[in-house]
This record gives C-alpha cells, sequence and structure tokens, in this order.
C-alpha cells in the first residue's frame, strides 16, 4: 500500500473480524520510515519559523528593494541604538534591512517600527506598519507626531516627489535625530527638504549599484569614525 506520504508500507493483518474490517499493523521499517518523515517535518517548521525572523525576504527589484550589505546594516543599526538611547524609539521608514538587524541586536529596551510598502514584513507583527510614500501622513494613530528619537529612513526612489513626501513622514514623526540614506545626486534637495548634511559614511548594497549611494545626518553622529 502507498500512503498521501509516498511511502509503500507492508500491511500485516493482525486479526480479522466478522464485519470483514481488520485491524492493521504497519512493519517495523515502515515504522521507522514514517517516524523519520515527521521528523523531518519539524525540521522544516523549525526552519520556516527561523527563516520568517530576520533576514528571509528577497529583494524584489521591482519595488526598487536593493538591500544593505550586512557590513552597512550593522553600521547603521548601531548607530541608530546609540543616538536613540536607552528606550528610545527608532523609525525605520523604507529601510526593512536595518529594521532586521536591529532585531538581531536584541535591543529589547527600545521601541522599533518598520515602516515599509511591502506586505511581506507584516510578519513583525504589531511593530509592521503599511506605509506608502504617496500618502505620507497617511499614519496609525499608534505612530504620534514627534515622537521619534531616531528616524533612520532610505526612500525607495532618487526621484524629488519622492524624497518631499518621505520627508513629510520623517518631519512629522521625528523628535531629533535623522539618518537619510539616499543617492549623492540628492544632496541638495535633502538640504533643502530637511536640512541635513552629507557625512562621510558611504552606504553599500548587497549588491553593488551603479548610482552613488550617501548618507545624510542632522546630528554629530558615529558613522563618520566607527564605520568609515
Amino acid at each position: 500500500m502507498v500512503s498521501d506520504l509516498g511511502y509503500e508500507f507492508d500491511v500485516i493483518p493482525e486479526m480479522e473480524a466478522n464485519d470483514d474490517n481488520e485491524v492493521i499493523q504497519l512493519s517495523t521499517e515502515a515504522l521507522a520510515a514514517l517516524q523519520e518523515f515527521y521528523q523531518e517535518q519539524q525540521v522544516k517548521a523549525s526552519q520556516v519559523l527561523n527563516d520568517h525572523s530576520f533576514g528571509s525576504v528577497e529583494e524584489d527589484w521591482q519595488l526598487s528593494q536593493f538591500w544593505y550589505s550586512d557590513e552597512t546594516a550593522l553600521c547603521l543599526a548601531k548607530e541608530a541604538v546609540a543616538a536613540a538611547g536607552k528606550g528610545g524609539r527608532i523609525a525605520c521608514i523604507s529601510a526593512p534591512s536595518v529594521y532586521q538587524k536591529l532585531k538581531e541586536l536584541n535591543t529589547k529596551d527600545l521601541s522599533v517600527f518598520i515602516l515599509e510598502y511591502d506586505r511581506r514584513f507584516s510578519m513583525y507583527g504589531d511593530e509592521f506598519v503599511f506605509y506608502d510614500y504617496n500618502n505620507p501622513l497617511k499614519l496609525p494613530d499608534t505612530l504620534e507626531p514627534h515622537s521619534f528619537d531616531v528616524i533612520l529612513a532610505d526612500p525607495p526612489y532618487l526621484s524629488e516627489e519622492c524624497l518631499r513626501k518621505t520627508s513629510e513622514t520623517i518631519k512629522y514623526l521625528k523628535k531629533g535625530k535623522i539618518i537619510l540614506c539616499t543617492g549623492a545626486v540628492m544632496e541638495d534637495r535633502v538640504a533643502k527638504f530637511l536640512g541635513l548634511k552629507m557625512c562621510k559614511f558611504i552606504p553599500k548594497h548587497a549588491r553593488n549599484l551603479s548610482n552613488e549611494f550617501r548618507c545624510y545626518v542632522n546630528y554629530k553622529c558615529g558613522l563618520d569614525t566607527e564605520c568609515s
């Protein structure tokens, strides 16, 4: 007999009843195969749970997603933690790879949120906020104005419109410090919309981009000394 699991089982009648029903017993080999199958499924289920923790979502270039290199994401995450301080609040706007690194750092004394258009990141639960830069102030009531110690943002497109609208969100949520990563060609517009200055730290991506990328801040940060 072949089961739905794809294994061929030997059926050994243990006894026959008058109503033609049989009580069957699996052979030792079949029982071992079945047990092995269940163990494999448990391992796979565990792997799925682990994969859904951090770093499992692949880039979607149609959404202009380009993940930072591991080193860059770690540098930005550590800087955000230092800038936020104990008990601080950090908002990652269109920067999921930094959010993932923040969670890996296990910063339990911080509040971290991810504002992202890609609903795949809803797996992060209450910390996920659906965000469309075309509606920059369409935010849940849980995100009160000027309630975040650090805003870390990476507008998805190198356009003035995208930067301007993302800037509206940043100015609404920020309490103080801003870290923004975008193209070097956006330097004048970043200064215009947010008053940020380019620092020495150069963000790098897991897959090299043709556009020169830079980091902009509004405070004296440690990125220039610790990650340059």
